[in-house]
């Protein structure tokens, strides 16, 4: 019987594993892949108050597990197939054990938003929906597209023009929607194009992209763009991994919560980009962590 089970290893989940550990309380922490959660993924960590020169998604995502473990906190690498809620006693159920816990902590936050076009299914990991970070070195010299316009499109597309030939973005609206510090660099650099008012409509290719089509918001005109061995990078927001709570009242999806990051059934806390909030960062995960888990220390103590 654990204190507090924490679903999630991200930013939030791990922040409220070393807060309620500190605490005294029993914790478990629940991660079907890898610590760090989105944040772990990304090309090159920004914003975030005292960040280490140079930090990428990979090591800001190794040092959170660093402290999480230095702490003392237990991480176990396991699939969450059932929660339930409802009871005064916690049950969650993974693909190869089943826990209880006093109170826990949905902090599994979103998965990448698809486009839902044809040649997707058949091309992705194929040069298509590739992974910045991981892929980048393997485009140099070559064109990418990166779909999306906001700050997590544009902070890649930035990182991808230090190996690719050129890259295009590929967005929908008239202009960029990413912050003025990311648009000014992008400004300076000579291997970047912008295909505005535009939308991916469908890739194809023979076991790898050869081609994509582009879809003109305004005239509703198409291109396809032959381009083998490209590679396309997807930014298009993301969805709540919430699907697992049906006990839940959601909005949009979203998980509503309090002050104090409660939901709406005692002992369940919910924390980071999974909820309802306006700002979606690291910063904003961690201080969610943070609250979860001294509250749900608070009324662990009361119960």
């Amino acid at each position: 019987m654990y204190d507090f089970i924490i679903i999630g290893g991200g930013p939030a989940g791990i922040s409220a594993a070393v807060y309620a550990v500190s605490r005294g309380l029993r914790v478990l922490v629940l991660e079907q892949e890898k610590i760090g959660g989105v944040s772990g993924k990304v090309s090159i960590v920004s914003h975030y108050t005292a960040i280490v020169e140079g930090e990428t998604g990979e090591t800001f995502a190794a040092r959170m597990k660093k402290q999480a473990l230095d702490a003392g906190v237990q991480i176990s690498y396991e699939t969450v197939v059932e929660v339930q809620l409802t009871g005064k006693t916690k049950i969650v159920k993974t693909n190869s054990d089943v826990y209880e816990s006093h109170a826990v902590l949905l902090a599994n936050g979103t998965t990448p938003r698809t486009l839902g076009i044809p040649g997707e299914d058949t091309l992705t990991g194929k040069g298509y929906a590739l992974n910045a970070a991981k892929s980048a070195q393997a485009y140099a010299g070559k064109h990418v597209y990166v779909v999306g316009g906001a700050d997590g499109a544009i902070k890649e597309a930035l990182y991808l023009s230090r190996f690719a030939k050129k890259v295009f973005i590929i967005h929908f609206e008239d202009k960029l929607g990413a912050i003025p510090e990311f648009t000014n660099k992008l400004a300076q650099l000579g291997n970047v194009e912008l295909l505005l008012h535009s939308r991916l409509t469908e890739i194809g290719g023979k076991g790898q992209v050869e081609w994509l089509q582009l879809t003109d918001e305004k005239t509703g005109v198409t291109t396809k763009i032959e381009d083998e061995g490209c590679g396309i990078f997807v930014y298009a927001g993301a969805t709540p991994n919430t699907q697992l709570y049906p006990e839940l009242h959601l909005e949009n999806g979203y998980i509503p919560v309090n002050e104090k990051m409660e939901t709406m059934y005692q002992g369940v806390y919910a924390a980071g980009d999974i909820c309802v909030k306006q700002v979606r960062q690291a910063a904003t995960a961690v201080a969610d962590g943070a609250v979860a888990a001294i509250n749900a220390a608070q009324w662990i103590a009361k119960s």
